[in-house]
């Protein structure tokens, strides 16, 4: 039996089966529509969590969301509707606040804080931009924490301000997961 024909051949059919795969991936994403966050496609065919670790905008989101122990939860079937904070809306907070709220002591506030950010069902821009326009200029809606965010709009910008009057502004909206959408706000809401 000649090894190196049967190693050729398995080589050969690997790099084949490789290559498929790799245009098969590539023609998976342009089919799937996709949405850039943090420099990283998000697929509709990905959960939260799982879309969320690929933006490099989100990474101080996804280790309170590790700390607080809610990756389960935002990668179970849902749907949920996620106000993403950024980086830089994290940053604005006071300094050492993103610290305290990490530190396992802090896991209900943190949770509290995190889950004001949820709101149960999966509503689009286009339905809060609705609603809000049918409702005085203003729509109301409970979150997985218990307590309401206000929408409102400006011009043709969606904004949602917590219970403590902090504002956000929707800066990427409709990015679409397998159990949910997330919208990127660039302030942290405060329950």
């Amino acid at each position: 039996m000649n090894f190196s024909k049967i190693t050729t051949a398995a080589l050969a059919l690997t790099m084949t089966l490789a290559i498929g795969n790799t245009a098969n991936a590539q023609k998976m994403a342009k089919k799937e529509k996709t949405v850039m966050v943090g420099g990283a496609p998000m697929y509709a065919t990905k959960n939260i969590v799982e879309n969320a670790v690929n933006s490099k905008d989100h990474t101080t989101l996804v280790a309170a969301v590790k700390a607080a122990g809610l990756v389960e939860t935002l990668s179970s079937k849902g749907p949920f509707t996620v106000f993403a904070p950024t980086n830089a809306a994290f940053a604005k907070l006071p300094a050492g606040t993103v610290e305290m709220l990490i530190k396992p002591e802090n896991k209900a506030m943190l949770t509290k804080i995190l889950t004001y950010h949820v709101v149960p069902g999966k509503i689009s821009g286009k339905d809060l931009m609705t609603w809000v326009k049918k409702n005085n200029e203003k729509y109301m809606a409970k979150t997985v924490q218990g307590e309401e965010l206000t929408f409102w709009m400006k011009g043709q910008k969606l904004y949602v301000t917590d219970a403590k009057n902090n504002s956000a502004q929707i800066t990427i909206a409709d990015v679409n997961q397998s159990n949910g959408v997330i919208h990127v706000i660039d302030t942290v809401l405060m329950p």
